[in-house]
Protein backbone atom coordinates (compact mmCIF):
# COMPACT_ATOMS: atom_id res chain seq x y z
CA UNK A 1 0.00 0.00 0.00
CA UNK A 2 2.87 2.10 1.11
CA UNK A 3 4.10 1.93 -2.36
CA UNK A 4 1.06 2.44 -3.96
CA UNK A 5 0.84 5.78 -2.75
CA UNK A 6 4.45 6.61 -3.58
CA UNK A 7 3.22 6.97 -7.09
CA UNK A 8 3.33 10.41 -8.72
CA UNK A 9 -0.25 10.60 -9.30
CA UNK A 10 -1.19 9.92 -5.14
CA UNK A 11 1.89 12.12 -4.31
CA UNK A 12 0.35 15.09 -6.69
CA UNK A 13 -2.91 14.12 -5.11
CA UNK A 14 -2.73 14.31 -1.55
CA UNK A 15 0.03 17.62 -1.71
CA UNK A 16 -1.88 20.79 -2.76
CA UNK A 17 1.63 22.16 -3.27
CA UNK A 18 1.62 20.51 -6.28
CA UNK A 19 -1.24 20.80 -8.08
CA UNK A 20 -2.33 22.61 -11.34
CA UNK A 21 -1.88 26.68 -10.33
CA UNK A 22 -5.30 26.93 -12.08
CA UNK A 23 -7.20 24.54 -10.02
CA UNK A 24 -5.06 26.12 -6.93
CA UNK A 25 -6.58 30.04 -7.91
CA UNK A 26 -10.50 28.93 -9.16
CA UNK A 27 -11.61 28.95 -6.03
CA UNK A 28 -10.14 32.42 -5.73
CA UNK A 29 -11.44 34.13 -8.86
CA UNK A 30 -14.54 35.48 -7.79
CA UNK A 31 -12.77 37.80 -5.49
CA UNK A 32 -10.30 39.10 -8.74
CA UNK A 33 -13.23 39.54 -10.59
CA UNK A 34 -14.75 41.88 -7.76
CA UNK A 35 -11.64 43.78 -7.38
CA UNK A 36 -11.55 44.46 -10.85
CA UNK A 37 -14.82 45.49 -10.76
CA UNK A 38 -14.21 47.61 -8.24
CA UNK A 39 -10.66 49.13 -10.40
CA UNK A 40 -12.51 49.10 -13.77
CA UNK A 41 -9.96 47.07 -15.63
CA UNK A 42 -8.97 43.32 -15.36
CA UNK A 43 -5.35 44.29 -15.28
CA UNK A 44 -5.40 46.61 -12.84
CA UNK A 45 -2.08 44.80 -11.64
CA UNK A 46 -0.21 46.43 -13.94
CA UNK A 47 -0.17 49.60 -12.30
CA UNK A 48 1.83 48.21 -9.42
CA UNK A 49 5.59 49.04 -10.54
CA UNK A 50 5.28 51.95 -13.07
CA UNK A 51 9.13 51.62 -14.16
CA UNK A 52 8.65 48.10 -15.20
CA UNK A 53 6.84 46.74 -18.21
CA UNK A 54 3.15 45.86 -17.20
CA UNK A 55 4.12 46.32 -14.02
CA UNK A 56 6.07 42.94 -13.91
CA UNK A 57 2.97 41.15 -14.54
CA UNK A 58 3.66 39.81 -17.57
CA UNK A 59 6.61 40.41 -20.44
CA UNK A 60 8.96 42.37 -18.57
CA UNK A 61 12.28 41.99 -19.78
CA UNK A 62 14.47 40.66 -16.96
CA UNK A 63 17.48 42.70 -18.52
CA UNK A 64 15.72 46.20 -18.00
CA UNK A 65 14.55 45.12 -14.60
CA UNK A 66 18.71 44.00 -13.59
CA UNK A 67 19.36 48.03 -14.65
CA UNK A 68 16.97 49.30 -12.00
CA UNK A 69 18.94 47.51 -9.51
CA UNK A 70 21.84 49.68 -7.48
CA UNK A 71 24.90 48.39 -8.49
CA UNK A 72 27.20 45.82 -7.35
CA UNK A 73 23.66 44.06 -5.66
CA UNK A 74 23.28 41.71 -8.69
CA UNK A 75 25.11 39.37 -10.48
CA UNK A 76 27.43 40.70 -13.56
CA UNK A 77 25.13 39.94 -16.68
CA UNK A 78 25.30 39.92 -20.27
CA UNK A 79 22.52 40.96 -22.64
CA UNK A 80 22.58 38.34 -26.05
CA UNK A 81 20.00 38.73 -28.77
CA UNK A 82 19.50 35.83 -31.13
CA UNK A 83 22.14 35.83 -33.44
CA UNK A 84 24.46 36.72 -30.88
CA UNK A 85 27.97 34.91 -32.14
CA UNK A 86 29.50 32.97 -29.59
CA UNK A 87 32.98 34.92 -29.90
CA UNK A 88 31.13 38.03 -29.09
CA UNK A 89 29.11 36.57 -26.36
CA UNK A 90 32.68 35.01 -24.68
CA UNK A 91 34.30 38.75 -25.12
CA UNK A 92 31.28 40.18 -23.32
CA UNK A 93 31.76 37.62 -20.86
CA UNK A 94 35.16 38.19 -20.25
CA UNK A 95 34.58 41.93 -20.15
CA UNK A 96 32.58 41.64 -17.35
CA UNK A 97 34.50 39.15 -15.50
CA UNK A 98 32.19 36.37 -16.14
CA UNK A 99 33.96 32.76 -15.84
CA UNK A 100 31.91 29.66 -15.80
CA UNK A 101 30.20 27.88 -14.42
CA UNK A 102 27.98 30.62 -15.26
CA UNK A 103 23.71 30.72 -15.74
CA UNK A 104 21.91 31.23 -18.63
CA UNK A 105 18.46 32.38 -18.86
CA UNK A 106 15.93 33.73 -21.13
CA UNK A 107 15.07 37.34 -21.03
CA UNK A 108 11.52 36.76 -20.70
CA UNK A 109 10.06 33.85 -18.63
CA UNK A 110 8.81 32.30 -15.50
CA UNK A 111 9.15 29.36 -13.20
CA UNK A 112 12.54 28.59 -14.06
CA UNK A 113 11.85 27.54 -17.81
CA UNK A 114 15.04 27.83 -19.98
CA UNK A 115 17.67 28.81 -17.34
CA UNK A 116 19.79 26.32 -17.50
CA UNK A 117 23.41 25.90 -15.52
CA UNK A 118 26.34 26.37 -17.77
CA UNK A 119 29.67 24.73 -17.53
CA UNK A 120 31.49 25.04 -20.76
CA UNK A 121 32.03 27.76 -23.75
CA UNK A 122 31.14 24.04 -25.69
CA UNK A 123 27.23 24.28 -23.33
CA UNK A 124 26.68 28.05 -23.82
CA UNK A 125 26.94 27.23 -28.08
CA UNK A 126 24.39 24.17 -27.36
CA UNK A 127 22.41 26.47 -25.51
CA UNK A 128 22.64 29.70 -27.97
CA UNK A 129 21.77 27.36 -30.98
CA UNK A 130 18.51 26.09 -29.29
CA UNK A 131 17.20 29.32 -27.08
CA UNK A 132 14.37 30.70 -29.14
CA UNK A 133 14.90 34.48 -27.37
CA UNK A 134 17.20 36.95 -26.07
CA UNK A 135 19.21 35.62 -23.45
CA UNK A 136 21.31 36.63 -20.42
CA UNK A 137 24.44 35.00 -19.15
CA UNK A 138 25.10 35.66 -15.78
CA UNK A 139 27.86 35.30 -12.53
CA UNK A 140 26.48 31.90 -11.35
CA UNK A 141 26.41 33.52 -7.48
CA UNK A 142 27.66 30.15 -5.46
CA UNK A 143 26.19 31.17 -2.03
CA UNK A 144 23.83 28.33 -0.86
CA UNK A 145 21.40 30.03 0.55
CA UNK A 146 18.58 31.17 -1.38
CA UNK A 147 15.43 32.60 -0.65
CA UNK A 148 12.36 34.26 -1.70
CA UNK A 149 11.50 37.45 -0.22
CA UNK A 150 7.99 39.51 -0.79
CA UNK A 151 8.28 43.42 -0.49
CA UNK A 152 5.80 46.23 -0.44
CA UNK A 153 5.49 49.53 -0.12
CA UNK A 154 2.37 51.95 -0.49
CA UNK A 155 3.27 55.20 -3.35
CA UNK A 156 2.63 57.59 -0.47
CA UNK A 157 4.47 56.16 2.36
CA UNK A 158 8.21 56.50 2.85
CA UNK A 159 8.77 52.62 4.05
CA UNK A 160 7.68 49.32 3.43
CA UNK A 161 6.96 46.03 4.74
CA UNK A 162 8.36 42.30 4.24
CA UNK A 163 5.71 39.90 3.85
CA UNK A 164 6.54 36.97 4.10
CA UNK A 165 9.79 34.93 3.37
CA UNK A 166 10.43 31.90 1.90
CA UNK A 167 13.75 29.39 1.99
CA UNK A 168 14.78 27.33 -0.97
CA UNK A 169 16.20 24.09 -0.77
CA UNK A 170 17.10 22.93 -4.47
CA UNK A 171 17.08 18.94 -4.90
CA UNK A 172 19.87 17.47 -3.23
CA UNK A 173 21.02 13.95 -1.99
CA UNK A 174 22.57 13.15 1.24
CA UNK A 175 25.13 9.44 0.59
CA UNK A 176 24.74 7.02 3.02
CA UNK A 177 27.41 4.52 1.24
CA UNK A 178 24.52 2.10 0.60
CA UNK A 179 22.54 2.79 -2.05
CA UNK A 180 22.92 4.51 -5.74
CA UNK A 181 21.79 8.15 -6.58
CA UNK A 182 19.00 6.31 -8.32
CA UNK A 183 17.49 4.90 -5.35
CA UNK A 184 17.95 7.82 -3.05
CA UNK A 185 15.93 10.00 -5.84
CA UNK A 186 13.27 7.99 -5.17
CA UNK A 187 12.90 7.15 -2.21
CA UNK A 188 12.28 10.99 -2.04
CA UNK A 189 8.42 11.84 -2.70
CA UNK A 190 9.48 15.41 -4.19
CA UNK A 191 12.31 13.78 -6.34
CA UNK A 192 10.32 11.70 -8.18
CA UNK A 193 8.14 14.12 -9.52
CA UNK A 194 11.27 15.67 -11.18
CA UNK A 195 12.92 11.84 -11.94
CA UNK A 196 12.69 13.10 -15.95
CA UNK A 197 14.79 16.23 -15.37
CA UNK A 198 17.34 14.20 -12.68
CA UNK A 199 17.47 11.00 -15.81
CA UNK A 200 18.31 13.84 -18.48
CA UNK A 201 21.15 15.82 -16.33
CA UNK A 202 22.41 13.06 -14.78
CA UNK A 203 22.10 9.77 -16.62
CA UNK A 204 25.61 8.54 -16.92
CA UNK A 205 26.37 8.94 -12.84
CA UNK A 206 22.77 7.41 -11.65
CA UNK A 207 24.41 3.98 -10.57
CA UNK A 208 27.35 5.45 -8.37
CA UNK A 209 26.87 5.21 -4.69
CA UNK A 210 27.45 8.47 -2.81
CA UNK A 211 29.66 7.89 0.16
CA UNK A 212 28.00 8.57 3.70
CA UNK A 213 27.15 12.30 4.37
CA UNK A 214 28.07 13.15 0.46
CA UNK A 215 26.27 15.22 -0.63
CA UNK A 216 25.11 16.25 -4.31
CA UNK A 217 23.18 19.07 -5.54
CA UNK A 218 21.33 17.84 -8.47
CA UNK A 219 19.24 20.43 -9.36
CA UNK A 220 20.88 23.75 -8.81
CA UNK A 221 17.49 25.66 -9.32
CA UNK A 222 15.52 27.72 -6.51
CA UNK A 223 12.26 26.90 -8.73
CA UNK A 224 9.35 25.20 -7.14
CA UNK A 225 8.15 23.64 -10.34
CA UNK A 226 11.85 22.34 -10.92
CA UNK A 227 11.61 20.29 -7.44
CA UNK A 228 12.98 22.99 -4.79
CA UNK A 229 11.29 22.03 -1.52
CA UNK A 230 10.10 26.11 -0.22
CA UNK A 231 9.73 26.60 3.29
CA UNK A 232 8.45 29.26 4.95
CA UNK A 233 11.08 30.84 6.92
CA UNK A 234 8.71 34.63 7.91
CA UNK A 235 9.56 34.26 11.46
CA UNK A 236 13.46 35.75 10.25
CA UNK A 237 11.83 38.80 9.27
CA UNK A 238 13.22 41.44 11.97
CA UNK A 239 13.14 45.12 12.08
CA UNK A 240 17.10 45.50 10.83
CA UNK A 241 16.17 43.37 7.79
CA UNK A 242 13.26 45.09 7.07
CA UNK A 243 14.74 48.26 7.02
CA UNK A 244 17.86 46.83 4.82
CA UNK A 245 15.44 45.55 2.04
CA UNK A 246 13.57 48.76 2.44
CA UNK A 247 16.45 50.65 2.24
CA UNK A 248 17.48 48.66 -1.01
CA UNK A 249 13.62 48.99 -2.65
CA UNK A 250 13.20 52.23 -2.43
CA UNK A 251 16.22 53.03 -4.57
CA UNK A 252 14.59 50.85 -7.65
CA UNK A 253 12.57 53.75 -9.05
CA UNK A 254 8.99 52.82 -9.41
CA UNK A 255 9.30 49.80 -7.40
CA UNK A 256 6.39 48.85 -5.30
CA UNK A 257 5.21 44.86 -4.78
CA UNK A 258 7.13 42.06 -6.10
CA UNK A 259 9.28 39.21 -4.74
CA UNK A 260 13.29 39.00 -4.51
CA UNK A 261 14.51 36.27 -4.86
CA UNK A 262 18.12 36.74 -2.90
CA UNK A 263 21.52 34.36 -2.54
CA UNK A 264 23.54 35.00 0.34
CA UNK A 265 26.13 33.61 2.35
CA UNK A 266 24.46 33.41 5.96
CA UNK A 267 21.41 34.83 7.92
CA UNK A 268 23.72 36.75 10.15
CA UNK A 269 25.55 38.53 6.96
CA UNK A 270 22.42 39.29 5.80
CA UNK A 271 20.75 40.53 8.75
CA UNK A 272 24.13 42.54 8.46
CA UNK A 273 23.44 43.63 4.87
CA UNK A 274 26.70 42.38 3.85
CA UNK A 275 27.30 39.42 1.34
CA UNK A 276 24.09 39.12 -0.86
CA UNK A 277 22.57 39.68 -4.22
CA UNK A 278 19.72 39.70 -6.19
CA UNK A 279 19.31 37.13 -8.84
CA UNK A 280 16.00 38.01 -9.60
CA UNK A 281 13.45 40.64 -8.75
CA UNK A 282 9.71 39.89 -10.32
CA UNK A 283 6.95 42.14 -9.91
CA UNK A 284 2.95 42.34 -9.72
CA UNK A 285 3.11 38.19 -11.19
CA UNK A 286 4.99 37.25 -7.92
CA UNK A 287 3.23 34.74 -5.86
CA UNK A 288 3.87 35.25 -2.22
CA UNK A 289 5.65 31.38 -2.21
CA UNK A 290 6.59 31.18 1.35
CA UNK A 291 2.44 29.68 1.28
CA UNK A 292 3.90 26.55 -1.03
CA UNK A 293 5.84 25.14 2.81
CA UNK A 294 4.47 21.36 2.62
CA UNK A 295 3.42 21.76 6.13
CA UNK A 296 0.71 24.60 5.12
CA UNK A 297 -2.79 24.16 3.92
CA UNK A 298 -4.43 25.25 0.89
CA UNK A 299 -6.71 27.48 2.93
CA UNK A 300 -3.31 29.12 4.51
CA UNK A 301 -2.42 29.34 0.87
CA UNK A 302 -5.66 31.24 0.19
CA UNK A 303 -5.65 33.45 2.42
CA UNK A 304 -2.51 34.69 1.88
CA UNK A 305 -2.88 34.70 -1.65
CA UNK A 306 -6.48 36.94 -0.63
CA UNK A 307 -4.20 39.38 1.71
CA UNK A 308 -1.69 40.16 -1.14
CA UNK A 309 -4.43 40.70 -4.04
CA UNK A 310 -5.56 43.42 -1.46
CA UNK A 311 -2.22 44.80 -1.11
CA UNK A 312 -1.81 45.50 -5.03
CA UNK A 313 -5.22 46.51 -5.15
CA UNK A 314 -4.26 49.53 -2.86
CA UNK A 315 -1.15 49.79 -4.76
CA UNK A 316 -2.20 49.85 -7.92
CA UNK A 317 -5.07 52.26 -7.19
CA UNK A 318 -2.74 54.87 -5.83
CA UNK A 319 -0.38 54.86 -8.94
CA UNK A 320 -3.39 54.78 -11.14
CA UNK A 321 -4.55 57.67 -9.59
CA UNK A 322 -1.15 59.47 -9.64
CA UNK A 323 -1.11 58.75 -13.66
CA UNK A 324 -0.30 55.09 -14.48
CA UNK A 325 -2.40 53.64 -16.94
CA UNK A 326 -3.65 49.89 -16.55
CA UNK A 327 -3.40 47.60 -19.42
CA UNK A 328 -6.32 48.08 -21.72
CA UNK A 329 -8.47 44.68 -22.17
CA UNK A 330 -7.14 44.30 -26.03
CA UNK A 331 -3.81 44.83 -24.69
CA UNK A 332 -3.72 42.87 -21.94
CA UNK A 333 -4.83 39.55 -23.94
CA UNK A 334 -2.12 40.34 -26.35
CA UNK A 335 0.79 40.69 -24.16
CA UNK A 336 -0.92 37.35 -22.87
CA UNK A 337 -1.10 35.77 -25.89
CA UNK A 338 2.76 37.03 -27.19
CA UNK A 339 3.77 35.26 -23.71
CA UNK A 340 2.52 32.09 -24.35
CA UNK A 341 4.02 31.53 -27.44
CA UNK A 342 7.62 32.50 -26.13
CA UNK A 343 6.52 29.69 -23.17
CA UNK A 344 5.81 27.33 -26.05
CA UNK A 345 9.03 27.74 -27.84
CA UNK A 346 11.31 27.85 -24.83
CA UNK A 347 9.23 24.54 -23.69
CA UNK A 348 9.94 23.10 -27.43
CA UNK A 349 13.24 24.46 -27.54
CA UNK A 350 14.02 21.95 -24.43
CA UNK A 351 16.92 23.49 -23.06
Amino acid sequence: MRRLFHHPFFIRLFNWEYWNSTLVYLPLYPYWLWLSIRARSFFFLTAANPSIRNGGFIMESKNDVYKLLPQGLYPATCYCEIGTSIDAISEMMNAMGIAFPAIAKPDYGERGIGVKKINSLNELETYLSHVPVPFLVQEYIAWENEIGLFYYRMPHEKSGFISGIVNKEPITIIGDGIRTMEQLVKQNARYLLQWKQIYKLHKERLGYIPIKDERIVLVPYGNHSRGSKFTDVSDKITDQLTTIIDDVCRNIDGFYFGRLDIKFDSWEDLQAGKNFSIIELNGSGSEPTHIYDPSHSILFAWKEIIRHWNILFRICNANNQKGTAYLTLQEGRKEIATFKEIEAQLMSANL
